[in-house]
């Protein structure tokens, strides 16, 4: 999905509306607003920017809200400022879409949103997936030293109009960091799938290399970052393993699947390379001593393992299950769940929709229980970058999306 095809030329910035006027009419309140703005926020503007800019004129007054824009002009082109009250392409007032577009994060169909809001179902998708057209990594992550050493990557099935279909998924920080539907698992398809995150996050900082990456054992995935990032670690998920056994262990094998995962468990929690072979090697002797089963055979899978689980050793801080990434899975399941298998005929726009959700979920209010806890960062996102633009949630996240996320590359047509 190319993204960058098509050159974000807005600016969006925490101008307050109350002072918008003045920032329209008088040119020297203008130039001050601006030039504070470059010194707090200066990835939200074209990196052209600190060669200086002049005033290039304004939009045409929008008939939706009655205001037009000003226009800047640096390095031989010119930008839009858009001030972050104001949707994109000028359909309303964020202040006025706040709330719908939190409870679509959790799964409120259309229909009900315009029910109690107003409108028409369709405004609402239109609005929803306009945030698909933004960088999930440039808008989620300010600054390229916050983007994440190690990562996790999984595809959720779905089925988009009754066909399987997966959702190749890349996390990082508690975050949403790469969506991208495809019709198949393979590892050509996961490649090209799994660029999209690489090519998101080498705008951010052209020099990114992930020094570690979580998976299950499927081998397609595994074999698609080490051909999109040579010199990556794979840390294979030790849960998934797990599970493996745990879920062919039948009633009559109840007690063996007990002490089977007491060793298991052992192998997890040593602490040296030492110490994890000598309780593989247990495992496999005691696993040996059991009569045929299919528990028998994923325990003896999981001890050939060996190389694998030491991989954790080279990187302490890999992740060595993939608790957080099927965390953020439960609610994309949730999202395809009330998306109806995906009606639309081309995996695009199934692509759309989940990054659309992605944002969603990395920008709106976490629950009161986590936001307690984390204060006034009160989103994923807000906690990854440490601070906010500003102290409403939407509002962030289109100053965030200033120039569509693109920071670095993108005055390159």
């Amino acid at each position: 999905m190319a993204l960058k095809n098509k050159q974000n030329r807005t600016i969006v910035l925490p101008i307050c509306e109350t002072k918008y006027d003045s920032f329209i009419n008088d040119n020297e309140f203008a130039h001050k607003t601006i030039q504070s703005l470059i010194k707090k926020m200066p990835e939200c503007f074209p990196s052209s920017i600190v060669g200086g800019y002049c005033f290039n004129g304004y939009t045409r007054l929008s008939k939706k809200v009655n205001l037009k824009m000003r226009k800047i002009r640096t390095n031989k082109i010119s930008y839009r400022i858009r001030p972050s009250f104001v949707l994109p392409y000028q359909r309303g007032k964020t202040n006025e879409v706040a709330h719908p577009l939190f409870l679509l994060r959790f799964g409120v169909p259309f229909w009900a949103i315009a029910f109690v809001f107003g409108r028409n179902p369709m405004w609402w998708y239109r609005l929803f997936l306009s945030l698909s057209q933004y960088s999930v990594v440039g808008t989620t992550i300010r600054d390229p030293k916050k983007l994440p050493k190690n990562i996790l990557a999984d595809e959720h099935h779905i089925k988009i109009r009754g066909k399987k279909a997966y959702i190749a998924t890349t996390v990082g920080n508690n975050c949403f960091l790469g969506m991208a539907a495809c019709n198949k698992a393979d590892e050509n398809t996961l490649v090209t799938a799994y660029t999209n995150f690489k090519e998101e996050a080498e705008d951010l900082d052209a020099d990114y290399q992930p020094i570690t990456v979580n998976t299950d054992g499927w081998w397609a995935t595994q074999n698609a970052w080490k051909i999109l990032y040579p010199a990556i670690a794979v840390v294979e998920c030790f849960l998934h393993a797990f599970i493996k056994v745990r879920d062919r262990a039948t009633k009559n094998l109840k007690q063996y699947f007990d002490t089977a995962a007491d060793k298991i468990w052992n192998c997890y929690r040593a602490d040296s390379r030492r110490s994890l072979a000598q309780q593989i090697r247990r495992l496999k002797q005691w696993a040996n001593k059991l009569d045929a089963s299919a528990m028998k055979d994923n325990v003896l899978k999981l001890c050939k393992k060996k190389k694998k689980w030491m991989e954790h050793f080279n990187s302490p801080n890999a992740h060595r299950t993939s608790n957080m990434i099927d965390r953020l899975m439960r609610a994309m399941n949730k999202h395809a769940y009330n998306s109806q298998m995906f009606h639309g005929k081309k995996i695009e726009s199934t692509s759309k929709n989940f990054r659309a959700f992605a944002l969603l979920y990395n920008f709106a209010p976490s629950s009161p229980a986590v936001r307690a806890k984390a204060k006034t960062l009160d989103s994923p996102a807000a906690r990854l970058n440490g601070s906010t633009y500003h102290q409403d949630w939407l509002h962030n996240l289109f100053i965030s999306a200033s120039l569509g996320g693109f920071r670095h590359h993108r005055n390159t047509l």
